[in-house]
């Protein structure tokens, strides 16, 4: 079945073509058609799942079971685990099987899909730090964020289900996620087109970032205390150019101890990242796995605590 995020993709590629077209190369309307595309696609697509909740609510009433069923399929759509899954574990178990040079380039060309840095020259070990980086940065990404704007829509509908509940409020956050991975680079006309939606995205990653740099420690046994884990994870994630992926980082670093950051290339530009967790060994095959463990085991610890959360309030 098509995902949701290709309608967005197909949606933002036209009003892209569309803005860029009358803007023809002006700052000032390239700034107010990136706002104007971030709206329309946020609205578009709460808009669209608000539509399906009302299916829902009037359907449940007939079949509670069936469509109960197929709403939670289709909220499930929102949550990235198992794509995330599937194509970290890809690329390891390639690594798992020797340096081969088909191995190699197979690794290399299964991670150009999920990194924006340059893979044609990556070694082995930075193929790994490579996946141990984007696991945790798209954990927080594709996972958590969306998963705290379901929880939050579900809170919206305990006081009116009128209001945008789970699916809204979940479709709107893929909507700005996509509108950021599509427009969101500082270069040509999207340095002003894409502004308003990373800027959008910053903030609605911001707090389930935060929430997880706080929660993730609970999931993982470490040498030092949780509070020292946070402390660290803070101290070396803020000074990250990105308010939110230094921090989501540096605690799946942390807890899997692992080092991460050091020198990227996008599209030949060189970047260097800061050095996270510098104290722990380089990635490896396992500090991978135990980065996917850690973020299965804190989706259903929230999972878990949230669903005792609604039962306490509904007593």
């Amino acid at each position: 079945m098509p995902h949701p995020v290709q309608f967005m993709g197909v949606v933002i590629s036209f009003l892209k073509r569309l803005a860029e077209k009358i803007a023809k190369g002006n700052k000032s309307k390239l700034y107010i058609g990136g706002a104007i595309i971030t709206f329309i696609v946020l609205l578009l697509s709460g808009i669209s799942g608000w539509f399906i909740e009302r299916l829902f609510l009037f359907f449940e009433i007939k079949n509670p079971f069936l469509s109960t069923l197929i709403f939670a399929l289709i909220l499930s759509s929102s949550l990235a685990s198992r794509s995330l899954n599937k194509s970290i574990l890809e690329i390891i178990n390639l690594i798992s099987k020797g340096n081969h040079r088909d191995n190699l380039s197979n690794s290399r060309k299964k991670l150009s899909l999920i990194v924006g840095r340059d893979v044609e020259s990556l070694d082995t070990n930075e193929i790994l730090r490579a996946s141990a980086e984007t696991a945790s940065e798209n954990s927080v990404d594709g996972i958590f964020a969306p998963l705290f704007w379901i929880f939050l829509g579900t809170i919206f509908w305990e006081f009116n289900q009128s209001m945008p509940g789970p699916l809204s409020m979940a479709w709107i956050f893929k909507a700005s996620s996509t509108i950021d991975s599509m427009l969101g680079y500082k270069e040509g006309n999207l340095k002003w087109l894409g502004f308003t939606g990373a800027k959008t995205d910053d903030l609605m990653v911001w707090i389930p970032s935060r929430i997880v740099l706080i929660t993730l420690p609970f999931c993982c046994k470490t040498k030092q205390s949780i509070s020292k884990t946070i402390r660290d994870s803070w101290k070396d994630g803020i000074v990250d150019s990105s308010p939110n992926s230094g921090i989501s980082e540096a605690i799946f670093a942390y807890c899997a101890e692992v080092r991460m950051g050091g020198v990227n290339y996008y599209k030949g530009q060189k970047k260097i990242k800061p050095i996270i967790a510098k104290t722990y060994p380089m990635a490896s095959i396992n500090s991978v796995k135990k980065i996917l463990s850690l973020s299965l085991r804190l989706e259903l610890a929230w999972i878990l605590v949230f669903f005792l959360i609604m039962k306490l309030v509904n007593l």
